[in-house]
């Protein structure tokens, strides 16, 4: 077996200490080589023939290297839109959340110049208040099924308005 890029003889047979252990779980292996590959690299980044340069040194197939490849790809895009939609969450609550105020001062400055005192502003305030609470419970509560039907549901909004500007844009000529 050849050895790992760069790395010279010395380091990759140094013996083992007696603290070590003689078999690795696949989460402590993988842990390990990514700090070993982090190292290796000065600059951070390997291209995409280092990375199979090294899968091959690790007895890796280059099919399986290619599935993980598209798999990581497919895990970062929906990495992205779900913090996409949270953010979207958030500028909604944030939306209602002024909404709220304003709405709520007209009508406590209404209800105090028509009657001389708060009545039934405050039973509005009050509603209104925890169905707002609830949103913001909602919105910042990720990882429920709940959650998870939400996001699929704005994602697929999102596809239908990509999809439908893709058309126009063609339609248009643009």
């Amino acid at each position: 077996m050849a050895t790992f890029i760069g790395m010279t003889d010395s380091t990759t047979t140094m013996p083992p200490s007696q603290n070590d252990p003689a078999i690795y779980q696949a989460e402590e292996a993988q842990a390990i080589l990514q700090i070993a590959i982090a190292r290796h690299t000065e600059d951070g980044e390997l291209t995409r023939t280092q990375l199979f340069e090294i899968a091959e040194e690790l007895g890796i197939a280059a099919t399986t290297l290619a599935e993980a490849e598209q798999q990581w790809a497919l895990q970062r895009r929906e990495s992205a839109e779900l913090a996409a939609f949270d953010q979207f969450k958030k500028q909604r609550l944030q939306s209602h959340l002024v909404r709220f105020v304003i709405v709520n001062l007209v009508l406590f400055i209404f209800n105090w110049l028509t009657a001389g005192t708060l009545s039934w502003a405050l039973y509005i305030c009050l509603f209104w208040g925890a169905g707002l609470s609830l949103q913001a419970w909602q919105t910042y509560r990720s990882g429920t099924q709940q959650y998870r039907q939400g996001f699929e549901k704005w994602r697929r909004r999102e596809q239908i308005k990509r999809s439908f500007s893709r058309f126009m844009d063609w339609v248009l000529g643009t």
